[in-house]
């Protein structure tokens, strides 16, 4: 296996350019019934729709990802994505931790790294989410790195049986929790 090609740096975690050689593992996360649950999305994606989807974006630089890599050994342990929309300037968010790495406080700090970038060198304006509601470790985390609450789809998300509130977030320039990791990746 390669070695993670890291681009942005923090405290724990770096972000680094997604590896071909990882989509399995990558789908062995996105299919977890933890990852389903917090999605929302009711059922996990086939093998073969997720390898097609990976080529189709592998080219589209509206819908970046990055992996999130624990500096300390270097081990990847999630996702980030946007789909950004170039005109507005904006982008949405999406999170995705590996099983075994969650509650470890990750999170918020793989959710900074990404603000930061997306800010500081994509040039948007404003990044936003959709959590669903009884995910308030998701919510604390995301606040913490710099989103706020914008409002709420009703009853529009699926959790353990229920039907269940999607939160809005979003986040500006001027909502991120600086400093900019930039400062300490580009004085390496």
């Amino acid at each position: 296996m390669s070695s993670p090609h890291l681009l942005l740096t923090g405290d724990r975690l770096a972000l680094g350019m997604p590896r071909d050689e990882m989509l399995t593992e990558y789908h062995k996360w996105e299919t977890d019934p933890g990852s389903v649950l917090g999605r929302g999305s009711g059922f996990p994606q086939t093998w073969e729709a997720r390898a097609d989807e990976w080529d189709r974006a592998l080219g589209d630089r509206d819908r970046p990802c990055f992996e999130i890599v624990r500096l300390k050994d270097k081990q990847p342990i999630g996702l980030t994505s946007l789909r950004v929309d170039a005109r507005e300037r904006r982008a949405e968010f999406s999170l995705l931790i590996a099983p075994a790495h969650r509650g470890r406080r990750f999170a918020e700090e793989a959710t900074r790294l990404t603000l930061d970038w997306s800010f500081h060198l994509g040039g948007l304006h404003a990044v936003w989410l959709r959590i669903l509601e009884p995910n308030r470790a998701g919510i604390t985390a995301f606040e913490k790195a710099g989103f706020r609450p914008t409002g709420r789809f009703r009853k529009s998300g699926h959790w353990m049986g229920q039907r269940v509130d999607e939160v809005l977030m979003d986040a500006l320039v001027e909502d991120f929790p600086g400093p900019s990791a930039m400062i300490t990746t580009l004085g390496r």
